[in-house]
């Protein structure tokens, strides 16, 4: 059960995800650096493996594979080569620990909350780089960024296809006229097995905001990858982001997170001209309060309604974590306040002391501890309580949720009081089945 996801610090360290994360300097314009990093200097003259994504324009219930199968879940190709090329990197020494020997358990309880024993996360940090109270900053290319990381760190590159099919090229050249790469890198500090990173349009120097092309590519690789086991999540600045560097996480985990399995109640629908069909729902009896966004004519229907969210919050000022579930087909918004409460002294010492920083893995309900005692006492009332502390209060909630659906173009519901169908719920909380992994479904062009 492998999942991805960072340890986050708010004023202090953040987690290593690049063994070149600690190194002083960075790349130079010039051609052939001699680091073989991920500035233009080297990747231009690279021949990375190239994964292209089927064409938009299918509904958004398609079931993300390339091929499908008359029988169970689908068969992606794109599940097989993460998680071949992942495990490659692992045979090489990448990383920094082996995530796989890390203790997980399900804490007692309603919930099923998640806790697992991740001592290696804490052991190689640095300051944090940039301000926590700030959700839009600008990128400063002297700090840390994904252009320093190691080419060997790079699983492949992440593109559109042409036509109605995907595609992988073992080889693929890069050149300047194809502009600027979207790569999936590795997270050398892993939480779950197949922790990856993907860094949309590495040379356009995006700091860590959403923005409609990038979610939509962010969004098209949880469907591709046709597990409802792996997840994507997005962390923004203030809401224990540690790079300011656009970014998106995604790993494995096989068993349902909490968050996916309680109760929503609809409360909006963007309608409109081309009356789209996206849903929103708020979650009800759990500790963060959220959004679920589902439905949609198309991927694109979807993507856009979420990144508008966003959007908005991130103008605002309004730290926010994403995870992406389902592949694809649910995706959760939780605007958020950990930080700003820590900052005014409003957390308990309790909390504190376990340096547990609630991300978007924390918050949907997987809790990455970093002492041993704490994963020995961990309870769901602690859990409980940890989330509660992220959670905005329901006054400046609802605010800010009418104030997303108005910048969105959502319309109130008629059944705004009404909570999803109990055999709905039930259903949600049924055991998913992970893709039979078999390769079989995608064009491979040498």
């Amino acid at each position: 059960m492998r999942i991805f996801e960072r340890m986050l610090t708010i004023k202090r360290v953040p987690t290593v995800v690049s063994n070149y994360q600690e190194e002083d300097g960075g790349s130079d314009d010039n051609l052939g650096c001699g680091r073989n990093c991920l500035g233009k200097c080297c990747l231009l003259v690279s021949k990375l493996p190239l994964y292209k994504f089927k064409k938009d324009g299918e509904d958004a219930s398609d079931d993300g594979s390339v091929y499908s199968t008359d029988e169970g879940c689908p068969i992606s190709f794109l599940n097989d080569l993460l998680l071949g090329l992942w495990e490659d990197r692992m045979r090489r020494g990448l990383f920094r620990y082996d995530v796989t020997v890390c203790e997980t358990k399900i804490i007692p309880g309603i919930y099923g909350f998640i806790a697992q024993l991740n001592e290696g996360r804490h052991l190689k940090k640095r300051p944090t780089e940039f301000r926590v109270d700030q959700v839009l900053q600008h990128f400063d290319e002297n700090k840390f960024n994904f252009t320093k990381v190691g080419q060997e760190e790079v699983l492949f590159r992440f593109e559109e296809s042409k036509d109605s099919k995907s595609h992988y090229f073992p080889s693929a050249a890069l050149t300047s006229e194809l502009g600027s790469p979207t790569l999936v890198v590795i997270n050398v500090s892993p939480i779950e097995y197949g922790h990856i990173l993907l860094v949309p349009r590495i040379f356009d120097s995006v700091p860590q905001r959403i923005d409609h092309k990038s979610f939509l590519l962010a969004l098209h690789m949880a469907k591709d990858a046709a597990d409802p086991f792996f997840r994507v999540g997005y962390n923004s600045l203030g809401a224990f982001a540690t790079i300011n560097h656009l970014h998106f996480q995604a790993y494995y985990l096989r068993v349902p997170f909490p968050v996916e399995k309680v109760t929503s109640r609809k409360i909006s629908e963007l309608k409109g001209m081309s009356d789209n069909g996206v849903m929103v729902s708020e979650l009800l009896n759990y500790p963060v309060k959220g959004l679920v966004f589902e439905g949609g004519s198309t991927i694109q229907d979807m993507s856009d309604a979420v990144a508008n969210s966003c959007i908005y919050l991130q103008s605002h000022n309004i730290p926010f974590n994403v995870l992406i579930s389902g592949c694809g087909r649910r995706i959760f918004l939780f605007p958020q306040c950990y930080a700003e409460k820590q900052a005014l002294g409003e957390v308990s010492q309790e909390l504190l002391d376990t340096q547990v920083n609630p991300a978007v893995w924390e918050i949907s309900g997987h809790m990455v501890l970093k002492r041993k005692e704490d994963y020995e006492k961990a309870s769901e009332e602690y859990a409980w309580k940890l989330l509660a502390e992220v959670s905005l209060s329901e006054e400046r909630f609802k605010d800010i949720v009418a104030h997303i659906l108005e910048a969105s173009g959502f319309q109130r519901s008629s059944m705004d009081e009404d909570p999803i169908k109990e055999e709905d719920e039930a259903s949600l909380r049924e055991p998913q089945t992970p893709t039979q992994h078999l390769l079989k479904d995608c064009l491979v062009l040498q």
